[in-house]
């Protein structure tokens, strides 16, 4: 390779990419740059290399692979990969073969996210700027963790008005069924071809495994419940009922077919496609009440706008709270990175206060420990999970 072109930044940028930082934007170039998905030399105005990188567009400038003055080729990446690897050997249960092998910034490898499911993998990436890798990527995949398929798809950053390129086959052949993978022994049917949301969130599994203790016999309401991996968790651990409510009904009969692989009777497990806000109003109005809520929705509700948390979601607790019984758990999560623990915690307490209910915070979490976060990428840290207990305020 001949000289690399070289993206020249400002102060600003240089303070932070030396301090491990992985991104570039617009606006700290000072000179210079490449064509996306090109390798560049991340320097200083005195020219001295702060990094190498890949050119990018739109939001960012370059993402920064290397903080060194070192290639981006095979044997970098395959160390890095079996950085990534190590980590989920120590942190992943031997029942589960359901997980995030890479996290993108917070294993070295910006923009670039790899799922296991089961035999599969699924790489998704946040910019076809990182191209360039996916062939020794998807070869070590192959060699290193044998995979039998990978499978390739985009998830673009709101913020980038790029139109996202179709997913497609890196290697392997189509599945043809759902592939079944294992989360704590439970079982879950993902749709590989489908990514990056594929039928279950692994980000959510500590969580799931923090509430084992406290499902058996309690009557449980699931919101925005996807395909329903909390109600297959509370019903595999003993909850007399759950009623899982999404809006969409594909995913419920999904959510079925996750009860029927792990053998659980749905005669006490509803599932309703309709609106969370009038199914929460009408169970009120009929006095059903639940011992458990999980509150988890979308980062996009009603197809476009992003869920507030200054309006949608102290009223989203306020009217789960209302169908909780006295000493009832209230779940919430959020995966909007853009919104701060602080405002999350306030909206939460509005939500508890407008529903005449006290809260008592009985754990504060985020994603599991194969979702790491980079202590130089406090972007890293985006899911924010409160388990609450909640109760009528004394009097």
């Amino acid at each position: 390779m001949g000289r690399l072109p070289e993206l020249v930044v400002n102060g600003y940028a240089e303070q932070w990419v030396g301090r491990g930082f992985p991104w570039v934007y617009p606006k700290e170039v000072v000179r210079g740059g490449g064509r996306p998905g090109e390798q560049v030399s991340i320097v200083d105005r005195r020219g001295r290399v702060l990094g190498r990188g890949l050119a990018d567009r739109g939001f960012l400038a370059a993402r920064v692979f290397r903080h060194a003055d070192a290639p981006l080729d095979a044997l970098w990446l395959a160390a890095t990969l079996e950085r990534a690897r190590a980590l989920r050997r120590l942190v992943v249960d031997e029942a589960t073969d359901g997980f995030r092998l890479v996290n993108a910034e917070n294993d070295g490898l910006p923009g670039i996210r790899v799922d296991r499911w089961a035999d599969w993998a699924v790489v998704t990436l946040d910019s076809d700027a990182m191209v360039p890798l996916l062939d020794d990527l998807a070869q070590w995949l192959v060699d290193e963790e044998g995979v039998s398929g990978v499978a390739l798809c985009y998830r673009p950053d709101p913020r980038d008005e790029r139109t996202v390129p179709p997913g497609r086959l890196l290697h392997g052949e189509p599945p043809e069924a759902p592939v079944v993978v294992r989360e704590r022994g439970l079982r879950f049917a993902v749709d590989v071809l489908d990514g990056p949301d594929v039928g279950l969130y692994a980000d959510m599994r500590q969580v799931r495994a923090l509430l084992e203790p406290y499902w058996a016999g309690a009557r449980v309401l699931n919101l925005f419940a996807y395909t329903a991996a909390f109600s297959v968790a509370a019903a595999a651990h003993g909850a007399a009922h759950t009623h899982s409510v999404d809006l969409a009904a594909p995913v419920l009969e999904r959510a079925r077919a996750n009860f029927a692989l792990n053998e659980l009777p749905t005669d006490e497990h509803l599932f309703e496609a309709e609106d969370t806000f009038k199914a929460l109003d009408r169970l009120r109005r009929r006095g059903v009440r639940f011992d458990r809520a999980i509150v988890d929705p979308p980062s996009f509700s009603r197809g476009k706008a992003t869920f507030s948390a200054k309006k949608d979601w102290p009223r989203l607790v306020a009217a789960t709270a209302r169908v909780l019984d006295d000493g009832g758990l209230l779940v919430v999560a959020s995966n909007q990175g853009e919104l701060s623990p602080k405002v999350f915690d306030g909206a939460i307490s509005d939500g508890l206060r407008k529903a005449g209910v006290a809260g008592q915070l009985l754990w504060a979490a985020g994603q599991g420990p194969d979702f790491p976060a980079s202590t130089v990428f406090p972007e890293g840290r985006y899911l924010k999970v409160r388990v609450l207990r909640v109760a009528s305020p004394a009097r």
